[in-house]
């Protein structure tokens, strides 16, 4: 394994599963220690442990990113450790399923608190310790929902236009600052979350939904978790040092070849 994260310090919202957790793990594979912000205290600790266990470096910090005090409360116990964060992934983020009729104010509500405020507040703190520290990374996940209609998404797909945007913002205010922001928008990705939402929604069927959902990328298959954590870390290197507000789709041929 190579060490393109070599002495950084990592903060990674969402680290307990999914695609959060495939970034952990390659993060500290890649030499950096990891910070695991994450509202699961169960799922957490066990990503913190596995890298341990693996000869990595990962502390969980229990974070709701939706509250701006435990965001405050959860950077000032990396400060505590570590004079500097290099490295920030906005990965936390909830989904949901209805039109706008089909959508109520307490759903727009969760989804905004969660997917938009809560990539502001940990960006917001972290941004302060990366100027006072000559720079870093900040890569977001967004997705292609962001781009493009899908049916049923209203509400997951305004969030992440708006993570969209936050990206292109802070990429163009903190130039000058030598901090560089992206964002990563994937088709479906195979995550628990997927296999949650299949046995909840469609008991019985759930193979045959699953085949449907994943013809809906060109390739023919859902993405992988690792596969977005390569991009990430490629993003977050300092082999990608000449690139800045930029959105990389990562969707199986969905935004070109449908």
């Amino acid at each position: 394994m190579s060490e393109l994260l070599k002495s950084k310090v990592s903060v990674i919202t969402g680290g307990g599963s999914g695609i959060g957790q495939s970034i952990a793990r390659i993060f500290a594979a890649n030499k950096s220690k990891v910070y695991v912000f994450e509202i699961n205290t169960e799922k957490g600790r066990e990503t913190c442990d596995e890298i341990n266990n693996s000869g990595g470096k990962a502390e969980f910090i229990y974070c709701d990113i939706s509250d701006s005090l435990s965001v405050r409360n959860a950077v000032d116990l990396v400060h505590k450790k570590d004079t500097r964060i290099d490295v920030l992934v906005n990965n936390a983020g909830v989904s949901h399923i209805g039109n706008i009729e089909q959508t109520s104010t307490a759903d727009m509500d969760k989804l905004f608190n969660i997917n938009v405020k809560g990539a502001f507040h940990v960006s917001k703190e972290i941004i302060k310790s990366m100027v006072s520290n000559g720079g870093g990374v900040i890569l977001n996940l967004a997705s292609i929902v962001a781009k493009v209609g899908i049916s049923e998404r209203f509400a997951y797909s305004m969030t992440k236009g708006a993570v969209l945007s936050m990206t292109l913002s802070i990429a163009k205010d903190y130039i000058d600052k030598n901090i560089r922001c992206n964002c990563i928008c994937p088709a479906r990705v195979h995550t628990p979350f997927v296999d949650d939402y299949l046995a909840k929604n469609y008991a019985g069927k759930e193979k045959e939904v699953f085949e449907n959902l994943s013809k809906f990328q060109p390739i023919g298959r859902m993405g992988k978790p690792d596969e977005i954590a390569k991009l990430a870390l490629f993003l977050c290197s300092d082999d990608s040092s000449f690139i800045t507000g930029a959105t990389y789709d990562i969707d199986g041929g969905v935004m070109n070849l449908r």
